[in-house]
């Protein structure tokens, strides 16, 4: 039986505490409605009695995939959608990531789609391929791409031969996703494949792919082989690939920089890009002093 109080949920079942639940002590059918009262529990208003409920369902497993997957796809209720999906990230299958893409690509309300994308991101490799096809689909919402995208930077070095796949990909948003997705296995493993595809990034003929591969340079220790290629695109016609290279420049704190960055500042048109110059400028002979 179930009791509440001093509104504390208290779970019984033949006199026994959930906290001390083993699912060995149920009969399936008291596990099922187990289960539907906890699935029940996940519209609760109150979030620690939610996230209570949450735990407990984590804690079954697997077997609560079914009843899980129809909240997060059918209730009605969006606080136990929103709930639903967070509790799959609990259970932790991956059964369960096309329902969750699922959620993520049709459901009305953003806030089931960022939490099934915290669910997504959790189960690297296996969610790689679903991850690229929302990225593929131009039917889908610049939060959706935002979100995929996300995930993909996530699981990173997690799934570095998915990753490093579809950094060739010729879609530039999933190579753009990708390309993103590299810094960690780089950082941690100085990959040189993973810096071999930055590299062709870097020079990519759709401006999108120059401009993440220029970010991530920024975000990496000091590559001596970027540097040049860096200076070299202050003189791009493209004012966001000149922008995202003064910026990575600044970041990775380029004294050999300050030079063209002068020279850029005497010719530049554009009022936002003199300003980053001027900052860039600055705290690169601030830091110069210092030394």
């Amino acid at each position: 039986m179930y009791f509440k109080l001093d509104h504390i949920i208290c779970f019984h079942v033949a006199d026994k505490k959930l906290d001390d639940y083993s699912k060995n002590n149920l009969s399936l059918e008291e596990e099922k409605k187990e289960i539907q009262f906890l699935i029940k529990g996940l519209s609760n208003e109150n979030g620690l009695l939610r996230r209570k409920y949450s735990e407990e369902l984590g804690n079954i497993g697997e077997s609560t995939l079914p009843e899980l997957i129809d909240s997060l796809l059918n209730s009605q209720s969006v606080i136990q959608r929103r709930a639903a999906a967070k509790t799959l990230k609990l259970v932790g299958d991956s059964k369960a990531v096309p329902s969750l893409i699922n959620a993520l690509t049709n459901d009305s309300d953003p806030v089931v789609q960022c939490s099934a994308a915290g669910a997504i991101a959790i189960f690297g490799e296996p969610a790689v391929n679903h991850l690229i096809n929302v990225l593929e689909n131009q039917e889908h919402t610049e939060m959706q791409y935002g979100l995929a995208s996300w995930c993909l930077a996530f699981i990173g070095a997690n799934a570095p031969n998915a990753i490093k796949k579809a950094a060739t990909s010729k879609n530039t948003k999933v190579q753009c996703a990708a390309i993103s997705a590299l810094e960690e296995q780089i950082k941690n493993s100085e990959d040189p494949e993973a810096i071999k595809l930055v590299e062709s990034a870097i020079n990519d003929g759709d401006e999108n792919v120059q401009i993440e591969a220029i970010k991530l340079v920024g975000k990496l220790y000091k590559i001596d082989f970027f540097i040049p290629i860096l200076i070299s695109k202050l003189k791009n016609i493209s004012p966001d690939i000149r922008s995202a290279s003064i910026l990575s420049l600044m970041q990775l704190n380029i004294k050999e920089s300050l030079i063209p960055l002068k020279e850029l500042l005497i010719l530049e048109k554009e009022t936002n890009i003199k300003k980053i110059v001027n900052l860039a400028i600055k705290k690169l002979e601030t830091s110069n002093s210092l030394e």
